[in-house]
This record gives structure tokens, sequence and C-alpha cells, in this order.
């Protein structure tokens, strides 16, 4: 008799279980709709750190499971960011113009409002005219499928250059860093119709929205929740089947998955693609929380940050992704946002906002030496994980297999 999906994976129903526990606890807690014992704040941050674990997964997928250290994911989290966000600042925008003008003795015409959206938007880097690429800036719909399609798009281009030509190890990593900091830099030129290094601001308005921050903070943490839940039962899904088995045997060793006859070029395209896709739901949702984007935010730097995240958590273990990333990421809200005290040592004060990112690297060092399976490996132990006892089991496809004497072995 085949096992349900859930069956084969009970951690899978287990990781639910305590992100729909925690989503409750926090929503009862909240300003908005609870107790006021959590700051809207603090829901924001909250949500931001669940879109931040979601990334991770999809990191641990190209990387854990894959064996493709991607050093670029952050690409494509920020290209998700900028879809939702030129929706958010074109609607808003045209919301204030359209107010504005209807005081008017004469109504606008058509071509007026948006003449005057596109001077509102791009006159702080000099221009009025819309580019190209906001054509469909009006759309919620069209836009929601770009946050996926722009991605997705570059992602499968990027991997098909990069796959066939059978670029691997230290020098596709390399490569991955290279096609992330030519798109910042792209960004920060002001005639790459995104603004440049103003980026777009005020996202955390919803356009036409009347409830509260308070409010609207609970949403977005909710739609995190469920984005995490569902990418989170998509990669345990893709890793269960046989096209897992396959991704880990590409890891473990891709010239005898190639020998074996299967397409290695193509599982690798589909994995990365998927996971820059995954990567771009998670940006979507974080920056109308984080109310601003720019192309800082896609510097290589970050996407360095992330396969931290994943290592202090545990890589090729969904759930250490999501240990690590929500860990890291609060540590670090708490370290950078001056809650953490400083420590006088009489000769010299230690502050924790300039001093966080070494004890960060000093940590990655640690885990990388010394607990290479991170904090993950703590699952293992309270659940005291440990080979299945054998004794007495048929050891071997006939009667002749050893089995009380190899099962001591």
């Amino acid at each position: 008799m085949q096992r349900s999906f859930i069956a084969k994976n009970p951690s899978v129903l287990i990781f639910l279980a305590c992100l729909a526990l925690f989503t409750l606890i926090v929503t009862v807690l909240s300003e908005g709709l609870g107790l006021g014992m959590i700051s809207t704040s603090f829901i924001k941050t909250l949500g931001k750190t669940l879109c931040l674990c979601l990334i991770a997964v999809a990191m641990d997928l190209i990387w854990g499971f894959t064996g493709i250290l991607s050093l670029g994911h952050f690409a494509f989290f920020g290209l998700g960011g900028y879809m939702i966000g030129m929706w958010l600042m074109y609607e808003r925008t045209r919301l204030i113009v359209v107010e504005s003008l209807s005081q008017a003795e004469i109504p606008p015409t058509s071509s007026e409002v948006v003449d005057a959206i596109g001077n509102q938007i791009f006159g702080v880097v000099g221009a009025s005219e819309f580019p190209l690429i906001w054509a469909f800036a009006d759309s919620l719909f069209l836009q929601l499928l770009l946050v996926v399609l722009v991605p997705g798009l570059l992602a499968l281009v990027f991997g098909w250059l990069a796959f066939r030509s059978r670029v691997t190890g230290v020098y596709l990593s390399i490569l991955t860093q290279a096609m992330t900091l030519a798109l910042a830099l792209y960004l920060f030129q002001n005639d790459s119709g995104l603004r440049g290094n103003n980026g777009l601001s005020g996202l955390q308005n919803l356009p036409g929205v009347e409830a509260s921050q308070d409010v609207v903070s609970l949403w977005f943490l909710w739609a995190s929740a469920l984005a995490l839940g569902l990418g989170y039962l998509l990669a345990a899904w893709v890793v269960s089947g046989k096209f897992g088995s396959v991704i880990r045997g590409i890891r473990d060793n891709e010239a005898r998955v190639r020998f074996l006859g299967y397409s290695v070029e193509t599982y690798k395209l589909m994995i990365f693609t998927l996971t820059a896709c995954i990567a771009a739901i998670a940006g979507a949702l974080y920056y109308p929380q984080a109310g601003i984007i720019n192309p800082a935010e896609i510097a290589p730097i970050a996407s360095i940050y992330l396969a931290v995240w994943v290592a202090i958590g545990g890589r090729g273990r969904l759930y250490g992704a999501v240990i690590g990333a929500a860990f890291v990421s609060l540590l670090s809200t708490w370290f950078t946002g001056g809650q953490a005290p400083d420590i006088p040592l009489g000769f010299y004060t230690i502050k924790w906002v300039d001093w966080w990112l070494v004890l960060l690297g000093l940590s990655f060092v640690a885990v990388t030496l010394f607990a290479p399976k991170g904090m993950g490996g703590l699952v293992d132990l309270w659940t005291q994980a440990r080979a299945p006892n054998r004794h007495g089991a048929d050891l071997g496809p006939d009667d002749s297999a050893l089995r009380e004497q190899e099962a001591s072995k």
C-alpha cells in the first residue's frame, strides 16, 4: 500500500502546524486585531522575516539539495519587489494626482493625468515620461504576472547559457554574482527607468485601502505565512520524489548521474528557474512591508548573507533553512536596531551596530568547521535521530545474506 506524501514526510505537517500556530498567536497579540502586546513595527519585522525564510527555502533547494551555490538569488528577490512596487507606486500616485486635478475648473484629460503621474514619479531623476518597462504598471493583474515572469525568464536565459556550457563549482558561483552585480549597477543608473538610486518608495501604502497600518501589516503577515507554507510544501514535494533523488545525485556525483542517462542540464535549469520564481514571490511580499526598494537591496553581499543563513541553519534540510533565516534575521534586527546593549571594556566599547557583521562572519566559520549540519542538526539531537535497529532483518536480496553479523558492524 502506497503511503501518502504527508505520511512519508511528517515533518511537513509539523512545520505547517507550527507556522499556523505562530501566525495565530501573533495575530491575537497584535495591535491591529488583538490584545496590543506586539507593536505594528514588530509585526512588519515578523512578516519580512517570513519572506526571508521563503527565499532561504529556495536557496536550500538550489544549494543544499542540488549543490549549486548561487550568489545571485537576491537579484530575483529584488526584481519581484520592483515588479509589484511599480504598480503600488503608480496607483498611489494616480490617486493623488486625480484628487488634486479634480479641483481644477476644467476636468483634466487622460493624457494630462498620465503626464502628471510621470512628473510625480520621475521628477526626482529629471524625467517625466514613462519608460517602456512601465507599460503595464496600471494593471495589478499583469504586474503580478511579471513578478514571476521577469525573474523566471532571467533565470531561464542565464541558466541555459551557464548550464549548457557546463560551468560548475566556484566558476558558476562567480557568474551568478557577476549577474547580480551587473543588474544592481544597471538599476543604479537614472535612465534605467526605475528611478536609479532613489528606488521605489511609499510601497507600504496600499492604494484605495482605508485600513490602518495596524491592519495592513497583519494582512501582509498572513500573506507571507501562506506563501511560506505553500513554498515549503512545494519544496518538500519536489525533493521527496524522483526529481529530488536526481538533484541529490547531481549534488553528490554529477558525472555519474549524467552517465546514467539523465539530462543534468535540464534538471539544473528547472530547479534554478523554480527557485528564482519562489525568490521573486518572497520579494514581492517583502518590500511592501519594508516600504522601499532600491538597487542596494540587490547588491551581491545580500546573496552572500543568504548563503550564510542557510549554512547556519543547516543546508540540505528545509526546516534548517527556515530556522537559520529566522534566527539570523531577528538577531540582526536586535543587534543593528540599537536594542543590544553596548559592552564597555574600559579601553574600548563594543557597539554591536558596528560589530554585528563580524559576529555573523565568525558564526559562519564556526558552523562550517564544527557544526556542518548547522542549527538543523539540533533537531536530530532533540528527536534522537539514529540508524534503525536492523538486527535480524534481511540485509540482502537472498537467503545467504548475513544478518546479525552485518547488523553489528
